[in-house]
């Protein structure tokens, strides 16, 4: 699949510091491949338990397809549904013979030194492709786990949705216990006319894990990309910064990310969007909270680059510890004069007074904090099925528990 062209740049990239984020000594990261090979998911065994705790539908009968992987091995790709493909990549090179137009065309091998790896070392991930007209409000779920200690996993997933499709994917992301390891995730999105994609991320790491998502979107006329970013459980380190392009007229995104920070992790997150094309608008939302001793950072760049367009971010942020901290970083910019920009950012603390008139309802004060801090997550999520949105907001509450 890679060819000595693109292997050449990755090599070259190996040593390329991420221009976000802290830095990683990844040479203590090995690709480990899981000993499983199977058609049914019931030989996970343990494994289950961590899936199930990032939203996998283990009895499958609420979703249209579903993927699996175990460190680098891809163990479990199914489609229910006429219209919509599901397959790990090796598979789907095989199978469709246009996959190349797609292949690393939106995201630089060489871009630093996290996809130089994914590139170097890239053997499985998942490809979605939802046919032209295909519409569900069911979604195919993907869960990748990282079962090995210090296993190097490098996921490269490509989706397409062609024109007038409607999909819904989620993916959850962990580790099995006591385990940890470098997650890169490679996404690549491509979104037809009149389609609509809503992708719902969640994270649950373990405490010693790093994690360096890369993600990109191209979205036509007409087309709705909708991006829930979810992180219940931080790993050490998270750098994310998805790069969105609305080259069709009235193109539109939707990005959310939802933060629970705590111990002592080092979280950098943000999207950068720009818009190309008449009539194309955006919205960036974060809502994050600070506890423990984490460290998080929240960048949001919306370029316009026509007359017409509009944009908005916005970054809400809870202390709820004396020794976190949040950083907001909104940045606009302007190449046309008939554009419509702006940004919005507050970090503070739970209002006393909220907490008080719990108390006065019948709740002790912890109940009332996670409360508050479950509601004030909550309100980020944006456009989810109806059965993703309850398992979100039930795992949101469970993540509360451990503050």
């Amino acid at each position: 699949m890679m060819t000595e062209a693109l292997k050449k740049r990755a090599k070259e990239a190996l040593s390329k510091k991420s221009a976000y984020g802290i830095d990683l000594d990844v040479s203590e990261y090995v690709p480990k491949r899981a000993n499983l090979d199977s058609r049914r998911l019931e030989v996970l065994g343990d494994e289950l338990s961590s899936m199930e705790s990032v939203g996998l539908n283990v009895d499958e009968k609420n979703v249209l397809g579903s993927y699996i992987q175990i460190d680098q091995t891809a163990i479990y790709s199914q489609s229910r549904r006429s219209g919509l493909t599901v397959l790990n990549l090796t598979e789907a090179f095989k199978q469709l013979d246009f996959l190349r137009d797609f292949y690393w065309r939106l995201i630089p091998v060489d871009l630093d030194k996290f996809t130089a790896l994914a590139a170097l070392y890239e053997e499985s991930g998942y490809v979605i492709v939802a046919e032209r007209g295909f519409k569900s409000d069911k979604p195919v779920q993907a869960c990748l786990l990282i079962r090995s200690p210090k296993s190097l996993q490098t996921p490269h997933n490509i989706i397409i949705a062609k024109e007038g499709a409607n999909l819904h994917v989620i993916t959850g992301c962990t580790t099995a216990p006591e385990s940890f390891g470098l997650h890169v995730g490679i996404s690549e999105f491509y979104i037809g006319k009149n389609a609509t994609v809503t992708f719902t991320m969640i994270h649950s790491w373990s405490k010693a894990s790093h994690v360096r998502p890369r993600t990109a979107v191209l979205v036509e006329d007409g087309g709705r990309f909708i991006s829930n970013y979810v992180v219940l459980k931080p790993a050490l380190s998270i750098q994310t910064y998805p790069y969105i392009r609305l080259i069709g007229e009235n193109a539109s995104v939707v990005s959310t990310s939802v933060v629970l920070g705590s111990g002592n992790a080092s979280i950098d997150i943000g999207s950068n969007i720009s818009l190309e094309s008449k009539g194309s608008n955006c919205r960036s939302i974060s809502r994050v909270v600070g506890g423990g001793v984490s460290e998080i950072t929240v960048r949001s760049r919306i370029s316009a680059a026509i007359d017409n367009v509009k944009g908005h971010t916005e970054c809400n942020g809870i202390m709820i510890s004396d020794n976190a901290s949040i950083v907001a970083i909104p940045e606009l910019e302007a190449k046309a004069k008939n554009v419509e920009l702006t940004h919005e950012a507050a970090i503070g603390k739970i209002s006393e007074e909220e907490i008080f008139y719990l108390q006065t309802r019948g709740f002790t004060g912890e109940e009332a904090v996670s409360l508050l801090i479950g509601g004030f997550l909550e309100s980020g999520l944006s456009d989810l099925p109806a059965n993703v949105e309850k398992y979100l907001k039930s795992a949101i509450q469970w993540a509360l528990t451990g503050l």
